[in-house]
Formats: structure tokens, C-alpha cells, sequence
């Protein structure tokens, strides 16, 4: 993977992907205030401070020099309102990547994270990842949905209770 893809905005017919800033967290605190949004990974939702510590972390980048961070805020044009969020966490010298993606309760249902998540692999691709993961709960059906249309198909491995998808792109 020649630069790092975290670096650049990604644009799609609705949506912009910001790389993350500090200054992102108060309003996707907000976003991302719902308890359900953590129904399949648990946890509970972060309040602004929170949010920022964690931001201040990822955008400082991976400790391991072999693990590249790559996080987006997704802005819906539209309606000039950040919606959530999509990760790629890349290894293997920029052959795998791991991929997660979360929209606000809000914005669901109207194929946003869909098109993030298809926006993140594409760019992914584009920089040379060979292989794209995600990890999902079995119940979740809207992110299994997610990832089919990011054109990630699901394995038979498991780990954590959740199910392994997959894309390979072929050198």
C-alpha cells in the first residue's frame, strides 16, 4: 500500500469521508449517542471527552509501525451533518485490511453505510489490499447487508461470536 488511505477524502455521489480530527468528536458524540448502536458490540456510547481522548489516540496512529489506522467521519452533503463513521485497521504490509463501519441511528435505513463501506473497500482495493475483513455478529442483518453490497461474502470461520467476511482481490 503506497500512502497511507487515511489521508484522503473520499467523495461518493451523497457522502464525504473526512479523515478523523480531535475536532470531529463533540458532534459525533451526538451521533453516536444511541445505547442500540451498541445492541451487537457492546459497550455503551462515549460522551464528548470520551470521544475525544479516543480520537486524540487513533489519530496519533497504531504504536506498531506494522499497523496502519485509518478512520473517517462520513458527512452526509446533503444535509451538512457528519453520520457516522467507517475504520480500516490495514496489516500485512497493506495486504489485509480489517473494516468496520457504524451510522447513527438517525441516518439508518438510507443506504449510508452501504455506500461508505463500498467507498472505504474501493479505496482500499485501489491501494493495493488484497484482502478485506470484517467481523459481525450473526444477528446483525443490517451490517451483514452492509458488507454483501461492499462485496465482503461470509465465511465459516467465527471468532468472538462473530462471523468472518471476506473479500479477495487477486494480485
Amino acid at each position: 500500500m503506497s500512502d497511507g488511505p487515511g489521508d484522503a477524502t473520499v467523495r461518493t455521489a451523497r457522502l464525504d469521508l473526512l479523515p478523523l480530527s480531535v475536532a470531529h468528536a463533540d458532534e459525533m458524540a451526538r451521533v453516536l449517542a444511541d445505547p442500540a448502536l451498541h445492541t451487537f458490540t457492546g459497550g455503551t456510547p462515549l460522551t464528548a471527552p470520551e470521544l475525544r481522548a479516543r480520537y486524540e489516540r487513533l489519530v496519533a496512529g497504531s504504536p506498531d509501525p506494522a499497523v496502519l489506522w485509518c478512520n473517517w467521519v462520513v458527512r452526509l452533503r446533503a444535509e451538512h451533518r457528519l453520520t457516522g463513521t467507517v475504520q480500516a485497521t490495514v496489516t500485512e504490509g497493506g495486504r489485509t485490511a480489517e473494516v468496520a463501519w457504524v451510522t447513527g441511528t438517525e441516518w439508518q435505513g438510507r443506504g449510508i453505510a452501504r455506500e461508505a463501506a463500498r467507498a472505504l473497500v474501493d479505496l482500499l482495493l485501489a491501494r493495493g489490499v488484497r484482502t478485506v475483513l470484517a467481523h459481525i455478529h450473526p444477528d446483525h442483518t443490517a451490517s451483514a447487508t452492509v458488507a454483501r453490497a461492499a462485496g465482503l461474502t461470509p465465511t465459516d470461520e467465527e471468532q468472538d461470536g462473530e462471523v468472518r467476511w471476506e473479500l479477495r482481490n487477486a494480485p
